[in-house]
């Protein structure tokens, strides 16, 4: 059984279960004769998927735009976000007349699986107990993730999407779905990621987690049932990583060595430099919207992602006789997924025979670039799908 509604309201502060979605998102039922098959070797069943849809699809279904969320963000592509009351996380690219235009293309964006925004995760309801899954709940991979969005695309009958776009765990997304499912992908958008991650960012994911289990309020991972609440790990966690989404060039423009609303030092530890105030503002900010255990899955998930250990270490093989057109852009000051790994991701689909263009942008904006101000980044994205769109024939 398989089944659609409009989620309704809800108050900002609280962490969603998947029978209080965020107002706008589209949920898809997945009961017990329609189970995810998850890499661990379970089955999910029953779950569910958190979804939005911008645009309207045309009368062939040619014109569908899959749009991956990376780590920290979710369903909410543009407009008005109903927890945070902040735009959408990729305005700068998708809207009316934007690259990704939704007066063109439908975009469906879904909520991962294993996250917290009414898609089934840690937070949701385990049917077995009628408590929340907590850390019962089956770890999950990037390719769970995509079997889980195929699911949703045979919900809406949607057999073969136009292009699918994403950039950090977005673009690890992409890349697994031009992998599983080369036939149902006409073009990707792979952005600032990797086929694999590398042990330092393994390393920087471990502390975040770390901080999360060491806030006594994390109690075992059992904190909705017990009373708890780890803000502060789950903060500590995202000012942490929120440094590796931005260069040094970045972060001394913004705030060089400047005090926050003083002009000499407290000698204390409170925030007196403008950079401590911004990491203390992410970090509190982040926790109103996000689930800590979730933060736990997710980053378990970008850590297990390894496209060529999939076939037989030899990543060329990920892509053989692939049909999909990819444009692969990586950022000049990323240094959490460097140029050097888009080249890796380029030259393994020109060993397969792909289709394959490849963009270096110049920034000092660091991996956060793809979700910034970044005319050359449009400029590209845009050209990519004007071109591919001729080729598949859209208006």
């Amino acid at each position: 059984m398989v089944e659609a509604t409009t989620s309704p309201s809800r108050s900002a502060g609280r962490r969603v279960r998947e029978a209080d979605e965020p107002r706008e998102s589209l949920i898809a039922r997945f009961g017990a004769d329609k189970p995810l098959q998850l890499d661990a070797g379970v089955s999910l069943s029953p779950f569910q998927i958190a979804y939005r849809t911008y645009g309207t699809l045309n009368a062939a279904r040619t014109n569908a735009v899959l749009v991956c969320h990376a780590l920290t963000g979710d369903q909410h592509v543009v407009g008005r976000h109903p927890v945070t009351g902040k735009q959408g996380w990729w305005e700068t690219l998708v809207g009316p007349g934007k690259p990704i235009d939704t007066e063109r293309y439908f975009i469906i964006c879904p909520n991962v699986v294993g996250a917290c925004m009414g898609t089934t995760g840690p937070s949701s309801i385990n049917p077995k107990t009628g408590q929340p899954w907590a850390l019962d709940f089956p770890v999950i991979t990037i390719r769970d993730m995509v079997r889980a969005q195929a699911m949703l695309l045979d919900h809406l009958g949607i057999d073969s999407l136009f292009a699918v776009a994403g950039g950090s765990m977005g673009g690890m997304q992409v890349l697994q779905w031009c992998a599983s499912y080369p036939q149902r992908v006409f073009a990707a958008l792979p952005i600032a990621c990797a086929t694999r991650h590398s042990a330092q960012n393994i390393a920087f994911h471990e502390v975040g987690r770390q901080a999360i289990m060491a806030d006594p309020e994390w109690k075992g991972g059992r904190y909705e049932t017990e009373g708890g609440n780890p803000t502060r790990g789950l903060a500590v966690a995202r000012m942490g990583a929120h440094i590796t989404y931005l260069s040094d060039a970045a972060l001394h423009r913004k705030f060089g060595r400047k005090f926050q609303d003083r002009a000499n030092p407290t000698f204390s530890f409170d925030a007196d430099f403008e950079v401590e105030s911004y990491l203390r503002h992410q970090g509190i900010s982040f926790v109103e919207r996000f689930d800590a255990n979730s933060y736990l899955y997710l980053t378990r998930a970008m850590d297990y992602f390894d496209l060529a250990a999939d076939y037989g270490g030899v990543l060329s093989n990920a892509f053989k006789d692939t049909p999909t057109r990819i444009c692969v852009i990586s950022f000049t000051s990323d240094w959490l997924f460097p140029t050097s790994e888009s080249r890796a991701i380029v030259h393994a689909l020109n060993a397969a025979g792909a289709r394959v263009s490849f963009a270096e942008i110049v920034t000092d904006k660091g991996h956060d670039a793809f979700l910034l101000e970044e005319p050359e980044l449009f400029g590209i994205v845009r050209g990519f799908l004007d071109g591919a769109g001729r080729a598949r024939g859209l208006a």
